[in-house]
């Protein structure tokens, strides 16, 4: 069975600043949105990997990877993945620009 990829707008590129994280929700998904230096936009799940949880569209950005606010982890915004020494993962969506408006891919 093919699934039917849908296209949400979830923000205006514009409003998104540089190096701070945004939460929005899709359906009962939270999601942390985040606009680099470079102008890429990366959308991760907002939950900490740890196993204690955590907020992460509240964590320092720093070029494309988020701390987590909580633990410190480093987190990469393109793969999810949580850097060594610790380890983890959290998922990521596919987030596409159009027209100034952010979409997110599900």
């Amino acid at each position: 069975m093919i699934g039917t990829l849908t296209r949400i707008p979830v923000a205006h590129y514009l409003n998104l600043k540089e190096r701070a994280g945004y939460s929005i929700k899709i359906d009962d998904k939270e999601i942390a949105l985040f606009r680099i230096t470079t102008g890429e936009v990366y959308a991760l799940e907002n939950r900490s990997p740890h196993p204690k949880g955590g907020v992460l569209s509240e964590g320092l950005v720093s070029g494309a990877y988020v701390y987590c606010p909580v633990y410190d982890w480093k987190i990469s915004l393109a793969d999810g993945k949580v850097q060594a020494p610790d380890e983890g993962q959290v998922r990521t969506f596919q987030v596409e620009i159009k027209e100034d408006i952010v979409f997110i891919v599900l």
